[in-house]
């Protein structure tokens, strides 16, 4: 694990079961990223300025535990490069008990100027934590 960020479940995240509805993982897990990124000096937004987006290209998600209304919990991160890929694994773990509720993998990738292409930013961002 290279991050973790800390979450509460908020009361319209949960479907008519009373858990959250899968598609709030996504949310959790983008925030994360986005978090982590922005507290390393990465902005989404600077580096679409500079015509370079960073995009999920596929995300896959295993739902172990599910989370309730006011729940606790921590989102966690590691990644690597492949290739021209950047994959991100993420957990997210109930608190305090720490028990796995999902996990998922989302492969990034990078358009520049509209081309599938890496991006030196992030490589140097990616090696910066491998070196660690």
């Amino acid at each position: 694990m290279v991050y973790s960020l800390d979450f509460v479940v908020r009361d319209y995240e949960c479907d008519l079961q009373g858990i959250v509805n899968n598609a709030n993982y996504q949310h959790y897990y983008e925030h994360t990223r986005h978090q982590f990124l922005l507290e390393n000096n990465i902005s989404f937004a600077k580096l679409h300025e500079e015509n370079i987006d960073f995009v999920v290209a596929r995300a896959t998600m295993s739902f172990k535990r599910p989370l309730k209304s006011g729940d606790k919990f921590v989102s966690e991160l590691s990644f690597v490069q492949e290739g021209i890929k950047y994959i991100f694994y993420q957990k997210i773990y109930s608190l305090p008990d720490r028990k796995l509720c999902n996990s998922a993998q989302f492969d990034c990738v990078c358009l520049c100027n509209g081309k599938l292409s890496t991006c030196d930013l992030l490589t140097d961002f990616v090696k910066k934590f491998s070196e660690k």
